[in-house]
């Protein structure tokens, strides 16, 4: 039997020891990528609640806060200031309550709906806001809620819509009871 000095069988220890953990750490890291990104692992409802649902309400914040200086119409006003402020909130408890990991659009807004308002002034800015934006805008912000309460897997993504829904119902009823006090066609709901 041929004896080895301790040094090169320690040797030899060391060096399969490392090329295994190489080889373990290739494939993990060949892995890794599709298990890696938290938005993977989010439910298809939840992705497009986040998409949608913070698309609408930084839609309605934007587009309140262009009211707020364009709109002559003091009820115009304060019905965007309050809107502004709510929706402000809205898409803090967004952010907080999404997984981690995942993105959450800050200021996202829809810029065809802004652009639809913003050279517009007066009576006429009144009425498209009115129409365009504090009706079908609250209706669209409403659809996603509500999407995501009945579909949405991530319970907290449910809960921050279940808490934001009241008040997005308390804009859409501020928004038909508007539109009647300036005699333009009130959604139905």
């Amino acid at each position: 039997m041929t004896r080895l000095p301790l040094a090169t069988i320690t040797s030899a220890c060391m060096a399969s020891l490392l090329m295994l953990a190489a080889s373990a750490t290739t494939a993990s890291a060949q892995t890794a990528p599709a298990a890696a990104p938290d938005a993977g692992r989010l439910h298809a409802a939840d992705q497009t609640f986040i998409a949608e649902g913070t698309q609408a309400v930084a839609t309605q914040r934007d587009a309140a806060r262009i009211a707020t200086s364009r709109s002559t119409d003091r009820d115009v006003k304060a019905f965007a200031e309050r809107v502004s402020a709510d929706n402000a909130k809205i898409t803090d408890a967004l952010r907080a309550a999404s997984p981690r990991g995942v993105d959450v659009p800050k200021n996202d807004p829809d810029t065809a709906v802004l652009a639809s308002i913003n050279n517009l002034r007066g009576a006429e800015f009144d009425k498209t806001y009115i129409e365009q934006v504090a009706l079908a805008g609250e209706q669209k912000a409403l659809s996603a809620f509500q999407a995501e309460i009945a579909s949405g897997r991530d319970p907290q993504l449910k809960d921050a819509a279940k808490k934001a829904l009241p008040v997005l119902q308390e804009h859409y009823a501020m928004a038909q009871e508007l539109a009647q006090r300036k005699h333009l066609p009130a959604a139905a709901h």
